[in-house]
Parts: structure tokens; C-alpha cells; sequence
């Protein structure tokens, strides 16, 4: 039985995953900063589902974090779905604060801490990290500039990762899931954005990269060209555009 821990599972994608594995009779365990969501996940399916509470931002949370990891008796995957960003033109430092706390620093904390886990565990069967970072690492967006960096971070301490397991013969597949506009509630409600994707299709993308162990995945094609538009672009005329993220 193949086991999961998903960091973020208290809704949107990370929610989704974790009861679409544990559906496919997985040994799934799930964790989050609010309790309720969690234990519901847990109702539906008590015999393969464990949870605990976890603050990425707290000072606990590697150690919980281990914590969930003996509960499923061990971790085959691991996918960080954890994250918080706004569009904050004024940029407002509270909301600076939480993005660069949950976005940087739970972030570096939870990979680094599955990374070391792996790196004891992982010599005859692969071990897999997964994130979902965003396409807003692409370029800085001003409206949402720290949201925008610390994507771009993640892309970075994903790949330093990957190699770094490649020099240290660690045998762990590295995966960065790169969705557009997804209707989560991530997103401001009280508009669409261009593209935007529903859950249930980005979902069973997100989890066949997870499974192949793929090293970049964009969700979807569509996303894949737009960004790569978006890096053809001079920053000379990028400063003139209007991107409402």
C-alpha cells in the first residue's frame, strides 16, 4: 500500500488530493493549521486516513511533522500543498509577513525535513517531494510581488534540491507543480481570471505528475505556452503590462 503525506489538506488542491488517494485506498496522512476539515477527511475514510494539526510557521512543525510520518508508518510521497498570497498592491507588511512565513520559511522547513528523512530511508526504494508552487514564479507581478518571489524561491530550492540529491546519491524523484488560475480559495472569489481551472481538472494532472515522479509539471498546456511567452518578454516592456494575478 502506497503512503502519502500531504501538508495542506485542509482545502483547495491539497484537500482534494488527499481524499482522491485515499479513495484509491492509499495510506494517506494529512495535516494543516485548522482541525475540523482535517477530521472530516479522516470520518470518510478512518481505516487509511491520519491527520495532525500543523503550523509550517511554528517552531513544532518538523517535529510534528516526523510525527505523521510514524502515524502512516512511513512516506512514500510527500507533496507540500501549503501556501497563502494576495494581490497587495499596497503592500501591506502583515500580508508580506504571512506569505514570506508560510511561502519561504514553512516551505524550506517541511522540504528540508522530508529531504533528510529520504536521504536515511530512501536507498532502495525512491522516495518522491513534491510541491505545488504557481506560474506567478515565472516573472515578479506587481500586484502580488512577494507572492510572485517566493514561487520563484520554491523553483529554486526545488531544483538546488533535485541536484543536490544527485550529488549526495540520495534516491528521491523531485517534483514542481506549476498550476495557473486554479478556483480555489486562494483566489479572490469576487472575479474570474483568464484560464482559470476548476479543481476537479486540475486535480487528476497534479496527481499523475506526483505519481511519475516528473521534475516540472504546468497545469495545463495552455499555461505552458503563456509562461513561455511570459520569459521571452524584455523587462523593459514587462514593466508596462498589466498582469491580474
Amino acid at each position: 500500500m502506497k503512503k502519502i503525506i500531504i501538508i495542506g489538506a485542509s482545502s483547495g488542491i491539497g484537500m482534494r488530493v488527499a481524499t482522491d488517494f485515499a479513495r484509491l485506498g492509499w495510506r494517506v496522512g494529512i495535516a494543516a493549521r485548522r482541525e475540523e476539515p482535517l477530521k472530516a477527511i479522516k470520518e470518510l475514510y478512518p481505516d487509511r486516513v491520519e491527520y495532525l494539526c500543523i503550523d509550517v510557521t511554528a517552531d513544532d512543525a518538523v517535529d510534528k511533522f516526523y510525527k505523521l510520518i510514524e502515524l502512516v508508518d512511513g512516506m512514500d510521497y510527500m507533496l507540500y500543498a501549503a501556501g497563502c498570497g494576495w494581490r497587495n498592491p499596497d503592500l501591506e507588511p502583515s500580508r508580506d509577513d504571512e506569505t514570506v512565513r508560510t511561502n519561504v520559511l514553512g516551505f524550506t522547513r517541511i522540504i528540508n525535513a522530508a529531504y533528510k528523512y529520504y536521504k536515511s530511508t530512501a536507498n532502495l526504494h525512491r522516495g518522491h517531494i513534491a510541491a505545488i508552487t504557481s506560474i506567478a514564479g515565472t516573472k515578479g507581478i506587481g500586484i502580488s510581488a512577494t507572492y510572485s518571489a517566493s514561487k520563484r524561491y520554491q523553483w529554486a530550492y526545488l531544483q538546488a534540491l533535485d541536484q543536490l540529491a544527485h550529488i549526495q546519491h540520495v534516491n528521491v524523484a523531485v517534483t514542481d507543480i506549476r498550476p495557473g488560475f486554479v478556483d480555489t480559495p486562494l483566489l479572490d472569489g469576487t472575479k474570474k481570471y483568464p484560464m482559470e481551472m476548476s479543481i476537479d481538472y486540475v486535480a487528476p494532472r497534479l496527481e499523475c505528475a506526483v505519481v511519475a515522479g516528473r521534475r516540472v509539471a504546468v497545469i495545463d498546456s495552455r499555461w505552458a505556452v503563456v509562461t513561455a511567452l511570459w520569459r521571452m518578454i524584455p523587462n523593459a516592456l514587462w514593466r508596462h503590462l498589466s498582469i491580474g494575478l
